[in-house]
């Protein structure tokens, strides 16, 4: 039984080659630290080659835009997807980094090439929603209460921490309305935060009057940092 050949940078070699000799272009391999180089008149494009899409294989390419604007990555044909949110992501970085990718299917002399895009100017717009958005649960925050790159652990968000200020608020003062709650500061969505009562924090006992629930008397005793900074900054200012 025949044992099946590793796979190596240079079974991506033929497939390129003859891609671009059909283009009309002169190709060469290993020219001046370029795994290839494929040369049209007054047109130079450089192609680095690896089996996995890597830091490695980026700063490389980068390396070569200082030769020329025209420069691909060129990477085996994935087994997944190519359209899976990775994929996507890595593509978004490989545009952004103004390359091209090329992908080559059963590497080898059988191979074949295809360009998945071309290196092209990346269009930088910023994305003026998601931006607002970030704005807006900062400014939402009293301080920073999460530790970047945590995962599986609960994260404060700026609705959670005006749901802990009404929950406060309530606990130290008793039954209170919607009105004189904002005019403590706990902001517009008050009422849509005790109406829609997510955390199960709150209980209506009257029309337009609320009172903290005994789960919320409980489960607001893990964030005592924030509780004791709103009750501070309410100081004289309490509303019955």
């Amino acid at each position: 039984m025949e044992v099946p050949k590793k796979l190596q940078e240079i079974d991506l070699y033929k497939p390129i080659q003859t891609y671009f000799v059909r283009e009309g272009y002169e190709v060469y391999g290993e020219v001046k630290d370029c795994d290839i180089v494929a040369v049209k008149d007054e047109e130079l494009v450089v192609i680095e080659l690896k089996l996995t899409l890597n830091v490695e294989l980026l700063i490389q390419a980068a390396k070569r835009q200082r030769i020329t604007d025209k420069v691909y990555v060129a990477i085996p044909k994935s087994k997944h997807r190519l359209n899976s949110k990775r994929w996507t992501n890595k593509c978004h970085l490989i545009r952004r980094l103004e390359l091209g990718l090329i992908v080559v299917s059963s590497p080898g002399k059988r191979g074949w090439a295809e360009i998945i895009f071309e290196p092209t100017p990346f269009n930088r717009r910023k994305n003026k929603l998601k931006r607002a958005s970030i704005m807006k649960e900062i400014n939402g925050r009293s301080a920073d209460y999460n530790v970047g790159g945590s995962n599986r652990t609960k994260i404060m968000t700026a609705y959670k921490e005006n749901c802990i200020q009404i929950a406060s608020y309530l606990k130290d003062l008793g039954q209170l309305s919607p009105k004189a709650l904002i005019q403590m500061g706990t902001g517009k969505n008050t009422s849509s935060i005790l109406t829609k009562n997510y955390y199960g924090w709150f209980e209506r006992i009257k029309r337009g009057t609320y009172v903290i629930s005994e789960k919320g008397k409980e489960e607001i005793k893990e964030y005592p940092e924030l509780i004791n900074y709103y009750l501070t900054s309410l100081g004289d200012d309490k509303v019955t």
